[in-house]
């Protein structure tokens, strides 16, 4: 069943006439294609209740309302305040596996997709307005420090968790079972969850897991230089390697062996490729993600910031007919966005481009 569009939904509720429509869409074509629904709003053709009605129904789901509502502290553990306010979406209940969550932007379809891979939860949606969302993020989070910190005292004080990784940790045949269990616990899950929207939101180019005798570190590295964070107990080491061998569709019994996979997500409606390299030492398995966030590289030569004097002879020389362009700098200093940039430039009909690169780094 196709779609209807809001327009006309907004139109058979009585709402504007098609005058008030065709008005909305001039508007909306001079704001730059601000949503449709906002633009109404802002005319003062209709409410945001309902606007918000008008969007459940488009989208097959109900409307609520979020003042009444008092939302249990088991639910705020699910999704965390760093995640509620990225994606500005409130958690409502979880039954039988399912989570229900209200959001006012119904037609982001990419939101549930993106909390199911991070959750591991089957995500229902119903609609909310933008103000009752802001109003309920502040206020049942209000307090709640979504840190690493806390997470890992958290992780420290959960003796069970500690005794069943105890097993876990030894070499020789391990339980699949008990390892697939333990990498997708809760805690394990919102660690690395949070581990991994700190370093999409701060822009690291590489994220490090690694075990030592009596210590698992964590690092990431933003603008060249590695930061440690606070590290998490050393009894989960395996299960957070494990989490993200699952993630990365890796072989979680192999321990002897490096490993080489990819985890693809979409994060706030970017794509976001992980490229993960597992390599076995002495104490464990050795973790590096290399972060490349797609959706925010921009292969344009005018927008690599180089200076007119370097841009002018660079082109000149990419148009050669033959030879070598050698560019070098450290981790995430732009050498691949660069050369990406050059044969964007480069891309015409009548000419064929093969690059060899292990691994491709963009599409």
């Amino acid at each position: 069943m196709a779609l209807k569009r809001l327009g006309q939904i907004l139109t058979d509720l009585g709402l504007i006439d098609e005058e008030q429509l065709q008005e909305m869409l001039t508007e909306q074509e001079a704001r730059g294609g601000e949503l449709l629904g906002r633009v109404g709003v802002s005319l003062g053709f209709f409410s945001d209740e309902q606007l918000g009605e008008a969007l459940a129904e488009q989208w097959n789901t109900v409307f609520v309302t979020l003042y009444d509502k008092q939302i249990t502290h088991s639910l705020v553990d699910i999704i965390s305040k760093t995640m509620a306010e990225m994606y500005r979406v409130v958690p409502l209940k979880l039954e039988d596996n399912q989570l229900t969550i209200a959001t006012a932007d119904p037609q982001k379809i990419q939101i549930a997709d993106e909390l199911r891979v991070f959750l591991g939860y089957e995500i229902h949606v119903v609609v909310a307005t933008d103000a009752e969302i802001d109003k309920a993020i502040e206020t049942f989070y209000s307090g709640e420090v979504d840190t690493v910190e806390s997470i890992v005292e958290e992780l420290e004080e959960d003796k069970d968790l500690a005794e069943a990784s105890k097993g876990l940790l030894n070499d020789g045949p391990i339980d699949l079972t008990s390892a697939e269990a333990m990498a997708d616990s809760a805690p394990v899950r919102k660690l690395l969850n949070l581990v991994l929207l700190m370093a999409i939101k701060e822009n690291a180019s590489d994220i490090h897991l690694e075990p030592f005798e009596s210590e698992f570190k964590i690092r990431m590295k933003a603008d060249g230089v590695l930061q440690e964070m606070v590290p998490p107990p050393k009894h989960l080491s395996f299960a957070i390697t494990t989490r993200i061998k699952v993630m990365a569709n890796l072989d979680i019994a192999e321990r002897r062996m490096p490993q080489d996979g990819r985890i693809e997500l979409s994060v706030s409606g970017h794509p976001v490729d992980l490229r993960v390299s597992v390599l076995p030492t002495l104490f464990g398995e050795s973790v590096v993600m290399r972060v490349l966030d797609r959706g925010v590289v921009s292969l344009d030569l005018d927008k690599l910031g180089m200076d007119d004097d370097i841009l002018r002879p660079f082109r000149e020389i990419i148009k050669r007919p033959n030879g070598i362009i050698l560019v070098t700098g450290p981790t995430g200093s732009g050498k691949t966005t660069t050369l990406y940039s050059a044969l964007s430039e480069l891309n015409e009909p009548d000419d064929k481009i093969i690059t060899t690169e292990d691994p491709i780094e963009y599409d």
